[in-house]
């Protein structure tokens, strides 16, 4: 039963209309508006090497983008336009994992570095709560949160960490631990069908394929963005947190969520997706697509015997997640969050994002950058010889890029 939001946060009633109606009806064409003027108007300041028009210009596209994708989100929504309220809740004692656990991979996320704080256990906050984002059993949003006890009201920087597929966001807790001693406040969910979320091992497995077989849902990325929104719409609020210092990462499945969120939402300041940036036209012309569709297999085996076909590729895409092929690829939705510090980490030999399918994003957010005189807030660090998965020397990266531009 809801009970108000906790006391780093106003209650409901007192967050701005303009914020609780999320680009309600006639207003979806003014997305976040007191937001984007504020980091809108410092961006556009900041490209000195255009004429005013062709920045307006620029900025009209990602505004146009970003309109486009929220009717999309808005689409498939039962009704999306509840009052954001929050529930509180409690740790949960045994997480749900849909996968085996890829050996060494908990070592890797411990390898994060924590400041070494006497007590830390008896310092730090931990906070669980359910956050109504729409109406039905998915749109009950569970949430980790974890800071540190001070006598300070000075506003602490927020970090949003995603889980890979089939995992959860208990799994992230020697991150959420680690960015928390070191002054941050800490944030993980449950994706759509993970975690709490899920109601047994192929919980996720399932949502995809009813999303083929029914048109109704898009669990792969764009319904965990739309929570997302709604995430960051609640954190904007909260006393502890200063709402022009979030910062979003995730690693797989994260990483793409933390791209698109970013993508969509100007409120999510810094930037990191791990193993999540890829090219899905590009993959799909030059016959690349197959490790990714490996990783979600059922819904490409119920479309084949649907179609009648031996292998499926583009009819897939489009049905689980509108648009994610063509106006809302990598080219496109990459750049849009420029000038916002951003630093993407891929294996080199990662089958599931292919350096060639990034050539022109990466070309393309260079250019902005560039033009905007701030080259050194991207960065593209491809890891040699790794597949896809998340090394110790990614956790560092994103960690330094966290501090350099959040602290």
């Amino acid at each position: 039963m809801p009970v108000g939001l906790p006391p780093t946060a106003p209650s409901t009633t007192a967050i701005p209309l303009h914020l609780r109606a999320l680009a309600v009806g006639a207003h979806d064409q003014i997305v976040f508006p007191l937001y984007k003027y504020r980091c809108g108007a410092r961006a556009l300041s900041s490209l000195s090497r255009r004429t005013t028009m062709e920045a307006t210009t620029y900025q009209s596209a990602d505004d146009q983008l970003r309109t486009d994708f929220l009717q999309i989100l808005r689409s498939r929504r039962r009704k999306p336009d509840v009052s954001l309220s929050v529930e509180l809740g409690g740790p949960v004692m045994d997480p749900m994992y849909q996968a085996a656990i890829y050996p060494g991979s908990r070592e890797v996320m411990e390898a994060c570095h924590r400041e070494n704080l006497d007590g830390f256990k008896d310092r730090v906050i931990e906070e669980n709560i359910y956050l109504t984002v729409e109406e039905g059993e998915q749109g009950r949003l569970p949430v980790l949160i974890l800071s540190l006890k001070d006598n300070t009201t000075q506003r602490k920087p927020a970090i949003v960490i995603l889980h890979s597929s089939y995992k959860c966001k208990e799994w992230l807790r020697p991150l959420l631990e680690a960015y928390a001693s070191r002054g941050y406040v800490a944030v993980a969910i449950d994706s759509r069908y993970h975690g709490e979320r899920a109601s047994n091992t192929t919980a996720y497995k399932d949502a995809l394929v009813s999303a083929w077989k029914n048109g109704d849902t898009m669990p792969f990325i764009y319904d965990t963005v739309w929570d997302l929104i709604k995430l960051a719409e609640y954190l904007v609020q909260r006393e502890d947190v200063d709402p022009v210092r979030i910062g979003i990462t995730g690693e797989s499945l994260g990483g793409m969520h933390a791209w698109f969120a970013a993508a969509a939402d100007e409120r999510y300041s810094v930037v990191v997706p791990i193993i999540g940036v890829q090219g899905f036209r590009w993959a799909l012309d030059n016959d690349k697509w197959h490790a990714r569709a490996d990783s979600i297999k059922p819904v490409f085996e119920a479309a084949c015997k649907d179609l009648g076909k031996d292998e499926i590729d583009k009819e897939v895409w489009e049905r689980i997640a509108p648009g994610l092929a063509s106006q809302f690829d990598a080219p496109y939705t990459v750049p849009s969050i420029a000038p916002r510090p951003l630093l993407i980490l891929n294996g080199a030999e990662d089958p599931r994002c292919p350096l060639s399918g990034l050539d022109v994003s990466i070309a393309k957010v260079n250019d902005i950058y560039e033009e905007a005189n701030c080259k050194e807030k991207f960065k593209f660090i491809p890891e040699a010889g790794v597949g896809h998965y998340m090394t110790v020397s990614m956790v560092e990266e994103a960690s330094l890029w966290f501090d350099k531009f959040l602290k």
